[in-house]
């Protein structure tokens, strides 16, 4: 009876290896041309997280142009006893910063890397690439100009990979086309200006809203931001999470989160962040609190 040693190969060795040079030689390729995934991803990282100068604002308003954060702050600092057990999870509190979800980013293409059409918010209020957004204006107004309370204006961004602005918009809910997570109205982002592009701000306080409509919109103040062509306002939703490469980060959709008297709940409350204009530079969020003179911090 035959019997095989161990030298012996069964199997189409020779197309093995063949396969095997042909393998060897794509990973070569692709690492001179910096196209293999862990270059991507260092090279994205690099661009995305980049700081990014914010604007000042010298009277304490937002202006057009300027370049921002949007902030949902953290309202559960008061009292931890508030909201769903869920809601109290420390990983849920904090404040957060709407910024491009970079999970749809063409990491495994090898074409240059393009920006996502999907939005996030992160934990982080550092102002980098994917978080940096510019307020435009619609209706002619000048850059320099105050944003007013119910004027129409645009959230443009690069994504810290871009060279054109990419515009924050969203469109009514279908059957096909909603958010992933809560399945609500979602937001995202287009290279085109439309109807679907234009948000107004709002006073926090729905009784207040006539009286303050023309006024110029405040910075480091809690505003809602609504949607003009649905009516749905900027929302984030803690309870619905997203993985990117990046770690979890939240759900942004529109969607009108109201109490038992028809007021907007915190899901729906930002703030605009401009750049503190003192010696310690930062956001004015890390800038020091004024206290009168004589008066002793202890």
């Amino acid at each position: 009876m035959a019997s095989y040693g161990l030298g012996v190969r069964i199997g189409n060795w020779l197309e093995d290896e063949y396969a095997q040079q042909d393998l060897l030689r794509d990973f070569i390729r692709k690492r001179e041309q910096g196209q293999l995934l862990i270059q991507r991803l260092a090279r994205l990282k690099e661009n995305i997280f980049k700081r990014v100068e914010l604007s000042i604002s010298s009277d304490g308003f937002v202006h057009f142009g300027d370049t921002v954060l949007l902030m949902n702050p953290d309202n559960n600092k008061s009292s931890g006893l508030e909201g769903t057990s869920e809601e109290r999870d420390p990983e849920m509190c904090g404040d957060v910063t709407l910024a491009v979800d970079m999970e749809e980013m063409s990491l495994y293409s090898d074409q240059p890397l393009q920006l996502s059409s999907g939005l996030s918010a992160v934990k982080s209020v550092d102002p980098v690439g994917r978080n940096a957004f510019c307020i435009v204006s619609v209706d002619g107004s000048a850059v320099g100009e105050p944003l007013r309370y119910g004027q129409n204006f645009v959230l443009g961004t690069k994504g810290g990979v871009s060279d054109k602005l990419f515009y924050l918009a969203s469109d009514h809910k279908t059957f096909k086309d909603f958010a992933k997570k809560s399945r609500l109205q979602k937001v995202f982002l287009t290279a085109e200006l439309s109807y679907l592009t234009l948000w107004q701000a709002k006073s926090l306080d729905p009784q207040l809203r006539l009286e303050h409509e023309g006024f110029p919109v405040p910075s480091e103040t809690k505003i809602i931001i609504t949607h003009c062509y649905t009516n749905r306002n900027l929302a984030v939703p803690r309870t619905f999470c997203v993985w990117s490469h990046f770690g979890r980060e939240f759900e942004v959709i529109c969607h009108n989160y109201l109490d038992s008297h028809r007021v907007e709940e915190d899901k729906n409350y930002w703030e605009i962040i401009t750049r503190n204009p003192g010696p310690e530079d930062g956001t004015m969020l890390e800038r020091p609190k004024a206290f009168p003179e004589g008066y002793k911090n202890e």
